[in-house]
C-alpha cells in the first residue's frame, strides 16, 4: 500500500494554499471506498481530476430533480405517476421527459424476501458455497471540521459514537470522514474503528473566521458590504472598527477604510473555505456512486455561507451528482438548539455597537449559514435536523433514506445558455402531500467558439 504525504506551509498565500490542499484532498479522498471494490456491484468510478480541471461546467443537456413526496404522517408515497406532477422553471412549465422511482429503503410494512424454493428431488444436493450478501446500507459521516466549533465538535464526537453502538446494523457498512482532518476509518462495520477515527477529529481550517478581527466582519457581513453595497452593513463594521482600533469618532473614515479592507478580506478567505469544503463534498459523491445498495451521506456542520455564483454552482453540481448517483444526503447543524442572540464576546462595548441592526444582522447571518444545508438535504431526498441538542436522536433519523424518491427529468434545449440560476418549483395536485424537492440550478453557459 502506498502512502501519500502532503506537506501544507499554512503561511503561503491562501489561493496558494487552497490549491494545494485539493491537489491533497483527491488522495484524501481516495482510500475510505476503496474497499467498496470487496463487494459485488459498479465498480468506482475514476479518480478524480487534478485541480486544474476542477472547473464550474455543466456538461449534460438535462437537468435532474429529485422528489420526495410525503402523506399526512410523514410516509414516503411511492405511487404516483409521471402525470401526478407539475414542474415549473422560472415559474413556466417544463415537460418532463424522463420519470423514475427509485425504492431508496424498504417500505413499511415489506416483507423481507423468500428464501428460493430447493429442488423437488430425493438424491442429496451438494451445498454450493455461497457469495457473502452485499452490505444493505453504506452510510458515510462526514464531518466538517472547518466550520465546526470547538465546543460542537466535542458534543457531537459523543452523540455519534452512541449512535454507532447503538443503531449500525451488522449488514451495514460506514465511514467517518473529515474534510480537512486526518480523521478517515476506511469503509467499514468494525465499531471500534468507527469510534476511533470519531475520537481523532480535530478542527483543521486556516481560512477559518476567528471573530477577534478588528473590525470583525463575517462572509455573510462582507458580502452585504462588498458585493450589495449595503450601507446599513457597513455602518456596523464602521462602529466595530471605532471601538476596537480605539480610534476618535472624527476618524470615521480611517475606520470606514479598515471596514471596506476587512471585508474583502474575508470574501477572498471565504471564496476559497467554501470552495474547498463543496469539492469535497461533490467527489465524495461521486465515488459514493461505485458502492452497492443504499448511499447515504450525512453531513454534520454548522453550515456556511455561499455568497458567490461560483459557491452556488459547484453546491448545484453537488446536488446533480447525488441525483445522478442515487446519493441521499442528509444534513445535521451541529451547533444544536442555538440562540440567536449575542453572546458575551460579541456585546456591545459601547454605546454605538448596542444597536437593534447589530443584534438583527446577527441573527440573518446565523440563520443564512443553514441554507445550504437544508438546500442539499430538500434536493436529495434527505432530511435537515436543525435548532435541535437530541443529536444523538437526529443522527438515527438521518441514517435512514427515505423508502421512494421520484426523478424528474427536463430537458435544456430550450433553456437560454446564460449561466444564471432558475427557481425550480414541483407540484402534485393533491392536497394532502407534501412535496421536498430541489430548489433550483444554473443554466450552462455556452461554449467558447461556439
Amino acid at each position: 500500500m502506498g502512502v501519500t504525504i502532503c506537506f501544507i506551509n499554512l503561511t503561503a498565500n491562501p489561493r496558494r494554499l487552497a490549491a494545494i490542499f485539493v491537489c491533497c484532498l483527491t488522495f484524501l479522498l481516495s482510500p475510505p471506498l476503496t474497499i467498496a471494490q470487496q463487494f459485488p456491484g459498479p465498480q468506482p468510478p475514476p479518480p478524480p481530476p487534478p485541480p486544474s480541471d476542477y472547473k464550474i461546467e455543466v456538461n449534460v443537456n438535462s437537468v435532474l430533480v429529485p422528489v420526495v413526496v410525503r402523506d399526512a404522517r410523514g410516509h414516503a408515497v411511492g405511487n404516483l405517476k409521471k402525470e401526478d406532477f407539475q414542474l415549473f422553471d422560472q415559474d413556466k412549465p417544463r415537460q418532463i421527459s424522463g420519470f423514475t422511482i427509485q425504492q431508496r429503503a424498504a417500505a413499511e410494512g415489506d416483507a423481507p424476501p423468500a428464501a428460493p424454493a430447493a429442488p423437488a428431488t430425493d438424491a442429496p444436493v451438494p451445498s454450493a458455497p455461497q457469495p457473502p450478501a452485499p452490505p444493505e446500507r453504506f452510510i458515510i459521516f462526514l464531518f466538517d471540521d472547518m466550520h465546526l466549533s470547538a465546543s460542537d465538535l466535542s458534543l457531537v464526537q459523543k452523540a455519534a459514537s452512541k449512535m454507532l453502538a447503538e443503531s449500525l446494523a451488522d449488514s451495514d457498512r460506514a465511514s467517518v470522514i473529515s474534510i480537512f482532518g486526518r480523521a478517515d476509518s476506511g469503509v467499514t462495520n468494525d465499531r471500534a474503528k468507527l469510534e476511533d477515527a470519531i475520537a481523532k477529529l480535530q478542527l483543521r481550517n486556516p481560512y477559518r473566521h476567528t471573530g477577534q478581527e478588528c473590525p470583525d466582519v463575517d462572509l455573510y457581513h462582507a458580502d452585504r458590504i462588498e458585493n450589495r453595497n449595503d450601507r446599513a452593513a457597513l455602518e456596523v463594521a464602521i462602529e466595530d472598527a471605532l471601538v476596537c482600533a480605539h480610534l476618535d469618532p472624527i476618524m470615521r473614515n480611517v475606520a470606514e477604510a479598515m471596514a471596506h479592507q476587512e471585508a474583502r478580506t474575508t470574501l477572498s478567505m471565504g471564496e476559497q473555505d467554501v470552495r474547498i469544503t463543496l469539492i469535497f463534498i461533490r467527489e465524495l459523491v461521486r465515488k459514493m456512486a461505485g458502492l452497492p445498495g443504499q448511499r447515504t451521506l450525512i453531513l454534520i456542520s454548522p453550515g456556511f455561507f455561499t455568497v458567490t455564483p461560483e459557491a452556488l454552482a459547484l453546491q448545484s453540481q453537488v446536488i446533480e451528482m447525488a441525483a445522478r448517483s442515487n446519493v441521499t444526503i442528509s444534513t445535521m447543524d451541529a451547533r444544536g438548539l442555538y440562540t440567536t442572540g449575542l453572546d458575551a464576546t460579541q456585546e456591545a462595548l459601547g454605546p454605538a455597537r448596542e444597536t437593534r441592526l447589530k443584534a438583527q444582522s446577527h441573527v440573518e447571518s446565523m440563520e443564512r449559514t443553514e441554507d445550504v444545508m437544508a438546500d442539499i438535504a430538500d434536493a436529495t431526498g434527505g432530511t435537515f435536523i436543525h435548532n435541535s441538542n437530541d443529536l444523538e436522536g437526529g443522527l438515527k433519523r438521518l441514517a435512514a433514506a427515505p423508502e421512494y424518491v421520484y426523478l424528474l427529468e427536463f430537458s435544456l434545449n430550450n433553456v437560454k445558455l446564460d449561466g444564471a440560476y432558475h427557481r425550480l418549483k414541483v407540484k402534485v395536485d393533491r392536497d394532502d402531500l407534501k412535496l421536498q424537492a430541489r430548489r433550483g440550478y444554473f443554466a450552462p453557459r455556452p461554449q467558447k467558439g461556439k
